[in-house]
């Protein structure tokens, strides 16, 4: 059995408690939005809990970067986490933290990869709808012209946008909401293409798998057959051969004229 990396022990052992400071951000993000009436001691708690979280992130990156075996190509390979790291610090807004701890999240979940593709597209559209709509209700509940004023315009703001169905009954008035507004709409056709193409994939696959079993299903009745033939032949000679031998057993017990043989005759006549 191969024992493990440094780097790879590390990353098992810091998974759920990673996974926990996400959920603890995504608390921290969600409640002071959803709480319009929240005063500042408790939004700056959340900011705390935000900024936390992310620096938690930040040192599993340098840990892992630490442990790497080969440091140029873990930066190569994971650039996107890089990206994530240092996109807060480029401009510390609430919404570059969002996209940076869930980009994290993403990258450091290790999971069967039979269901890693449905895990990754349903977390994906639970995380764009939660985030989507607490976004765009941070940012057009205060606008002058906004018409996305509660949760649950937010919410239906998020489904509408997400499907790209957009009845227009609410819409962002914001330059960020707009910005929002385009990365769901980009969101909802990727994963609509990414379900789609999944169940294009399964239906090939089963019709793979019922192609590979009705061809072992061919191969075993041709042998079959094939295994008869011979069954029925090696029958044929047994019979024939038997057929031979019985012949040749009448032929010499009647005698060359078909007559019983001479000794026999006597042996009656003596009687």
């Amino acid at each position: 059995m191969i024992e493990p990396s440094a780097q790879g022990r590390w990353e098992r052992l810091t998974q759920r408690p990673l996974l926990a400071l996400a959920v603890a951000f995504a608390v921290a993000y969600a409640v002071p939005i959803v709480d319009g009436s929240a005063g500042r001691s408790l939004t700056t708690a959340c900011t705390v809990v935000e900024w936390t979280v992310w620096a938690a992130f930040a040192t599993d990156y340098l840990m892992r970067l630490a442990l790497a075996r080969q440091r140029r190509e873990f930066v190569r390979t994971h650039w996107l986490d890089l990206c994530a790291v240092v996109l807060p610090m480029l401009q510390p807004l609430r919404l570059l933290r969002l996209v940076s701890t869930l980009l994290l999240v993403g990258r450091r979940a290790r999971m069967a990869s039979q269901i890693r593709l449905t895990t990754y597209v349903a977390g994906a559209v639970v995380g764009l709808l939660m985030f989507g709509s607490l976004a765009v209700l941070s940012v057009e509940r205060e606008s002058p012209h906004g018409n996305i004023r509660t949760l649950g315009d937010a919410v239906w703001w998020s489904f509408t946008t997400m499907t790209t169905v957009g009845y227009g009954d609410h819409a962002p008035t914001t330059g960020l909401g707009r910005v929002i507004a385009v990365g769901l709409m980009l969101s909802g056709i990727a994963l609509l293409g990414v379900v789609t193409a999944n169940i294009a994939a399964w239906f090939i696959a089963r019709f793979a798998e019922d192609d590979v079993e009705e061809r072992r299903q061919t191969e075993a009745i041709e042998s079959l057959t094939e295994e008869v033939r011979a069954l029925r032949a090696q029958v044929a000679a047994l019979t024939l051969l038997a057929e031979e031998t019985a012949g040749e057993a009448a032929g010499e017990t009647k005698g060359p004229w078909g007559q019983r043989p001479q000794g026999h005759a006597l042996k009656m006549s003596d009687g």
